[in-house]
């Protein structure tokens, strides 16, 4: 595969900016780059051109630009799927008080492409764009659960089980094992495996071929929950993951990919 040096060094220092590093310093960036500071500048003069990157004024430091807000949201107008679930994730939340989240599969991974906030906000993890692991989220199960053999394979080969918690799940067979559950309940559900103190419970979302293409979420703190109330939200997940299914063209007589 054909990586050009430059592109590759320019993405990367886009990577290095998160909700926890907002704003860098050139010394800091040429440190975690291992590059020589003046060409981290002409890389950074070069993005800051092109309005990828800004500087503050006041402390020199360099931030995202706008530039990549707007390029962000052509890829979210893209998706027919967030615009058709976000009035069921609004009306989930206000009904029950928790954050509900919408989540797709990019590669090894679950991706946080919608979040709508509960008033009684539970879960400090999540942000629209933050990536999640499979095998501890409830998200990551669902997405995993009706896939193939072979499509497994494919995403679990070499897949590094991190033990986020005492509850995550580390080993394969026991992932496999827990998906084939997730399969035949029809929702999955992770009790403090990604992040203490909190449930996640998540069911798939289909689109008109029959294929999973997203799962959605609801987060609670997992000392109110009861087996009562964890029905309850099951029921209102997959209720409303049938009509989103639905508005997306599935047929539910469709067999399940």
């Amino acid at each position: 595969m054909l990586i050009i040096q430059s592109v590759d060094r320019a993405l990367r220092i886009l990577d290095l900016f998160d909700e926890f590093e907002q704003e860098i310093k050139i010394t800091d960036i040429s440190e975690k780059m291992q590059l020589h500071k003046s060409t981290v500048h002409s890389l950074l003069q070069t993005l800051k051109h092109r309005g990828y990157i800004e500087q503050n004024s006041e402390n020199g430091k360099y931030r995202l630009g706008m530039k990549l807000f707007e390029r962000g949201n052509l890829v979210i107008r893209r998706l027919d799927l967030r615009t058709v679930s976000k009035k069921y994730l609004i009306e989930l939340s206000v009904k029950s008080g928790n954050t509900v989240h919408l989540v797709i599969l990019d590669g090894k991974e679950g991706i946080y492409i919608d979040k709508v906030e509960g008033t009684s906000a539970t879960i400090l993890y999540s942000r629209i764009g933050r990536r999640i692991p499979v095998h501890c989220s409830a998200v990551g199960k669902a997405l995993m659960a009706n896939k193939s053999s072979k499509e497994l394979q494919e995403v679990l080969k070499d897949y590094d089980y991190v033990q986020q918690t005492p509850n995550t799940i580390t080993d394969e067979k026991l992932f496999l094992t827990e998906l084939e559950k997730v399969k035949e309940n029809g929702y999955a559900i992770d009790k403090e495996e990604n992040e203490p103190g909190i449930t996640c419970i998540a069911v798939p979302i289909w689109d008109h071929t029959g294929t999973v293409i997203a799962a959605m979420s609801m987060s609670q703190h997992s000392a109110s929950l009861d087996q009562e109330k964890i029905q309850r939200t099951v029921e209102m997940l997959k209720d409303a993951s049938v009509k989103i299914s639905r508005e997306l063209g599935y047929n539910m007589h469709l067999p399940i990919k």
